[in-house]
């Protein structure tokens, strides 16, 4: 029997948008409260199994969909007009509080994947964490991977992309396996910051005037597998670098010591990779 319940809520934004999210709420004392920021394009469903396994060891969690994506889109996607440098600025804050009081006086974590790591920093309200827990988390720069995911990459970010929000006013990243379709301006930063150093540092002193990738600085674990060709250990450095003071631990994790077939970018949230959960538990219950 599950020591949790999980009940759907929304996440009302400071310009009123209005986000989709699922809290988990242990059955005994809370131990801690925990954000889980989605990777781009990526539904809160995927990460369901995961965060009910935080839940039944004791931690509060919420999970969302970020504007233009899944439960969070209103209208047509192509209408929409998210961007990732928002989803840093208005939807994660928005989430962070909202975990805040579903969850008060207590200890707040994040647990980023991807997109949902780097995104950090643009959160005005960062500082309340306690500590962060990143997976796959990377800058991507394109010039870092082999030559062969380069390839594959460049004709994604700077020919797809270009293409499909040309023709049909969004990315169709489903088309590659890539989660939910894509607003336009969130494909259109995703491709500028992977082609540049240090991801969204392309954008401070251009649209991006403030944050704390400079402030922040509790201690970070950052996790990425072997078999991963986008947050290979050159990126996750590159990241790292944008954060200049974060206190940060590094793992590299490979699916063979595990007996798992793939862990890739995604996988480490799969119940079939639940071997890799203890990661994020042991790290939660030090900090």
């Amino acid at each position: 029997m599950a020591n949790f319940y999980s009940t759907e809520s929304k996440i009302i934004c400071e310009d009123h948008y209005a986000l989709a999210a699922t809290i988990y709420v242990p059955s005994k004392n809370i131990k801690a409260a925990i954000l889980i920021g989605p990777a781009t394009g990526i539904k809160r469903q995927f990460y369901a199994s995961f965060a009910s396994f935080l839940a039944d060891n004791g931690y509060g969690v919420i999970t969302f969909d970020n504007r233009g994506i899944g439960d969070s889109l209103v209208g047509n996607v192509k209408a929409s007009d998210a961007s990732l440098q928002c989803w840093g600025e208005k939807d994660m804050p928005a989430a962070l509080e909202q975990l805040k009081k579903a969850f008060p006086n207590t200890h707040y974590h994040l647990i980023g994947h991807s997109a949902g790591g780097q995104l950090v920093g643009l959160m005005h309200n960062a500082m309340d964490f306690t500590s962060i827990f990143n997976f796959a988390c990377s800058s991507g720069q394109l010039k870092n991977m082999s030559p062969l995911h380069a390839i594959k990459a460049h004709f994604f970010m700077n020919i797809f992309i270009p293409f499909s929000n040309g023709i049909f006013g969004h990315t169709k990243s489903q088309w590659f396996g890539m989660g939910e379709p894509l607003p336009k301006k969130v494909a259109q930063q995703w491709r500028a910051w992977c082609n540049g150093e240090g991801y969204v540092k392309s954008s401070f002193g251009k649209t991006i005037h403030n944050h704390l990738y400079d402030d922040l600085s509790v201690p970070s674990m950052w996790v990425n597998a072997t078999d991963d060709f986008i947050a290979i250990n050159a990126n996750v450095k590159d990241m790292l670098t944008v954060f200049t003071q974060l206190n940060a631990e590094t793992v590299t994790l490979s699916p063979k010591d595990y007996a798992l077939d793939e862990i890739g970018h995604m996988k480490f949230f799969s119940r079939k990779s639940h071997v890799l959960w203890s990661y994020a538990l042991n790290w939660l219950e030090r900090y």
